[in-house]
């Protein structure tokens, strides 16, 4: 039986093998990166704003097509799971996750075949996101409009 020495000696050297926590860092960049994707999705959207004649609208869903593409493309040659290891949450939040999630998933399962591998399992983490993204945006819907309706 180990007494209470052997005990925090143990203790001791535990933590000198523990991930440090860092949440400021980590947070810090996380932010900057998250806002360099944005950045580079507002230059790509004033890029196709200048060269084509579109409106806003149209340049928007452009950019969100570049940057879906641009991100299944870095997933899909193993470049973007590195990138998303060093940013952390930053790559989370733009479109840029929602697309490595469903990628990641369909190249998972691409040897099942394609119905039953990459059909099957494509939404397999991303199917609940877009059923409470559905849902929320049918209970804040019927909120507003009734909030209208008291109003008006």
């Amino acid at each position: 039986m180990a007494n209470s020495k052997q005990i925090q000696q143990y203790h001791k050297n535990i933590e000198l093998f523990q991930p440090k926590r860092g949440f400021f860092n980590k947070g810090f960049k996380a932010f900057c990166i998250g806002g360099l994707i944005c950045m580079a999705g507002q230059w790509i959207s004033n890029f196709y704003l200048s060269s084509l004649a579109i409106n806003e609208i149209e340049a928007r869903s452009l950019m969100l097509s570049t940057i879906i593409v641009i991100t299944a493309l870095l997933t899909g040659l193993g470049v973007f799971d590195r990138f998303g290891q060093y940013a952390g949450a930053g790559t989370l939040v733009p479109v840029t996750g929602f697309t490595n999630a469903m990628t990641s998933a369909a190249l998972e399962y691409r040897s099942e075949g394609l119905v039953y591998g990459v059909g099957a399992h494509m939404f397999k983490l991303t199917g609940a996101i877009i059923a409470f993204g559905v849902l929320a945006s049918y209970i804040v819907g019927l909120i507003r409009l009734l909030i209208q309706f008291i109003i008006n």
